[in-house]
This record gives structure tokens, sequence and C-alpha cells, in this order.
């Protein structure tokens, strides 16, 4: 089975989280980019990995190499290429792209060069041609084209491997499940000591950590990916591939996932998601403001990921907030380690401790920090003590 360049790309900022991942798992690192680690694999490899990886985006297989200065040449090269072996001739495929190159006013262009290659190429050998549109839950490719450098891979993915398949419940503004899978990451917590997590939301954190925790495989109730729509396709293969991985993991804790939100609705859709995931036995939840969280006694990690506002006027409604937070931080937490995740760095100032890390993320286009507290006995930023 032929071993080609792997890219599995990742949210801005989370690729040293990614290629942590992927060391553990096994996969050499060949470099790593902005938005993206790139390994070494056979499509089976394409096929594990999306079903095993949590901090990453989309699994693609590089399928080609090389220059092009314009559409013509694109198509030239493109045309050459085995595409009666990758796609089906009756079959679906979608094109996403990346595109940097002056001869290029319109990106769709480039993509339309490439399908029309792949579509001529697939019709001369085959007879008939697939069809082609926008649809993510069919076969993929994508084109990266910047100046003159062209890579062309099978997106084996389609929809991103942050769905996992288990949010029914989405809720409000809810953190995708990788990134909160990197930010677990980028916390201290050892999976072996207390997690908790005031403000849950739909519950994606805890979660994301029972199952990082159980080590479970994180894909496995996913039914649909872009492989399964490529040309040769083993099912069987990929079945053994998926029970092999269901054996992963064990199906208990020795210490507490606690989940609490003051929003029945916000608890119950967490629940449900927990449910779906399977991991619900593992985590506490309750309805309670956050000041009344249930705390641990064994020293461990709790993680916030309050509102950071939007609208005018949001900022002075949440300063009083993340004033609290600072307060729980300081007056019940002693031995923990504190984080909060926002997108507003002068509430984040309103928690008034000391930041022992402010770690760079981004949720979506906002840029966020993970802000980190040694919560020891001491004394707040005397600025926020009285206002």
């Amino acid at each position: 089975m032929s071993v080609n360049t792997i890219l599995i790309t990742c949210p801005k900022a989370c690729a040293r989280y990614l290629r942590e991942e992927l060391e553990e798992l096994g996969y050499p690192i060949e470099r790593e980019a902005p938005a993206g680690v790139f390994t070494r694999g056979t499509l089976e490899d394409c096929m594990r990995l999306n079903l095993l990886l949590r901090t990453g985006l989309r699994v693609l297989w590089q399928v080609a190499e090389f220059d092009a200065a314009d559409g013509d040449e694109l198509y030239a090269r493109s045309v050459q290429l085995p595409w009666e072996t990758w796609i089906p001739a009756d079959g679906y495929v979608s094109i996403g792209s990346s595109i940097r190159n002056d001869t290029i006013r319109n990106t769709n262009f480039a993509g339309l060069r490439l399908k029309d290659a792949l579509v001529d190429r697939i019709r001369d050998k085959r007879g008939r041609r697939p069809d082609t549109g926008n649809n993510s839950d069919k076969a993929m490719l994508f084109l990266y084209w910047h100046e003159s450098d062209v890579c062309i891979y099978l997106d084996t993915s389609g929809v991103p491997i942050s769905n996992r398949g288990y949010r029914v419940s989405p809720g409000k503004a809810p953190m995708r499940e990788n990134l909160a899978a990197s930010v677990l990451r980028a916390t201290r917590w050892d999976r072996a000591s207390p997690l908790v997590n005031p403000m849950c939301g739909s519950g994606t954190l805890a979660i994301e950590a029972a199952l990082w925790a159980t080590g479970k495989t994180a894909g496995l109730l996913r039914d649909n990916f872009a492989f399964m729509h490529l040309e040769g396709y083993d099912a069987t293969a990929y079945e053994k591939v998926r029970n092999e991985l269901k054996s992963n993991g064990n199906d208990t804790l020795e210490f507490p996932i606690v989940a609490t939100d003051k929003d029945p609705g916000a608890v119950e859709a967490a629940l449900r998601n927990a449910e779906f995931a399977g991991v619900d036995h593992l985590i506490e939840f309750d309805v309670c403001d956050f000041r009344e969280t249930r705390i641990p006694e064994d020293p461990g990690v709790m993680i916030f990921n309050p509102e950071y506002g939007d609208r005018l006027g949001d900022e002075r409604r949440l300063e009083p907030v993340y004033q609290e937070i600072g307060n729980l931080f300081k007056q019940r937490c002693p031995g923990y380690w504190g984080y909060v995740f926002t997108g507003n760095r002068a509430l984040g100032k309103r928690v008034g401790l000391k930041t022992k890390r402010k770690i760079e993320f981004y949720n979506g286009p906002i840029e966020c920090r993970l802000l980190e507290y040694e919560l020891y006995a001491g004394t707040r930023n005397p600025k926020y003590a009285q206002s």
C-alpha cells in the first residue's frame, strides 16, 4: 500500500498539541505548519487517524505535488493524474482549496480547472464521469496552490473530525470538540486527578476530558467519512480497524470530573451529549451557580469557559462574573491549577490574580487566551480588589 505525505489540519495555534498527539500515536513528524502537521502513512493510516485524533480537523492524503504557473498548466499537469484509481466514475466529488496565485482572480476558477481535469480523465478512462458540487459528505479533494507550488490531496475526512457525533444538543455558542481537546492538553491536568468545569454549557470540555482520560477512541460514533467514497474503499478493512479500536480505553475513572451550570437546560443538554459519548457515568453533573460547585478535596484542575461578550454592554455586565471567578479560585481552590478561557483580555484582567501563563488560542476568528493560575494562599491584585 502506497505511503504518502499526510497533512492533518487544525485551528491556528493548535499545531503543537496535534504534533504531541501524533507523536503519542507513533507517527513520524515531517514538519509543523501554523495550522497543521505533516506526517506519513497509507490510506489505512488515514482511516485510523480519522478515528483516533482529538485535536485535528481534517486528514489529507497527498497524491500530487508539482509547479503550475497558471490555470492552463494546472489543468495540463492534473489531467495526467490517475484519478480513476481514486474517484469512482459514478460517484460524487467536491473540492476545497487554499489559493494564492497572481494569475487567479477568482479562487473558484482554480477549483474548476482541477475539476475539469479530473472529470475529463475519468470520462476518458471509464466512459462516464462523477458528479461534482459542494457537498462534504462524499469524496473530497483539497487543492493547495501558493505562487507556483501545487499540492493536491484526497481529503479523507469530509466533514471535519471535530464533529465526533455525540453533540446532539449543542447549546449556546459551544466550544468545538477539537478546540476543547487542545485546551485540555494545554493545561497541567494529568488525567489522574479531579477536573472541575463550572459554567459547563453543553459539556464539551468535560466530555472530552472523560474521553481522553479513559483513552476511548474519539471518532467511533461517526458513520461517514470521505474515505468511504473513494474508489476501492474496503469496508471490511475499515470494520477491522474500527473493531480493533473499540477495545481501546477503559470504562472507569479513579477521580471525579465535575461539571456544573446554573441553567437546567444546559445541564440537560450536557448530560444528553455525555450519554451519546458513553461517558455520562464518569461525569458528575449538577445545576447550580458556579460559586456553589462541589470542589473535590484532592487538588486538580478547575477550568472556566465563560462568556466574553460580543455586544455593546456585555463587558460591563460580565465584569463581576470574572471577579467572582477570581474570588472562587482564591477562596476555595488551594492546591488547584485554575484556568479561564476567554476572548476578552480586559475581562481576563478582572479575575484579579497573577497569571502563570497566557496561552494563545483561536476560537474561529476570535483571538483568545487560556489564562493559567497557580492557586495558593496569596494576595489579589489590588487594582481590582475593590472594584
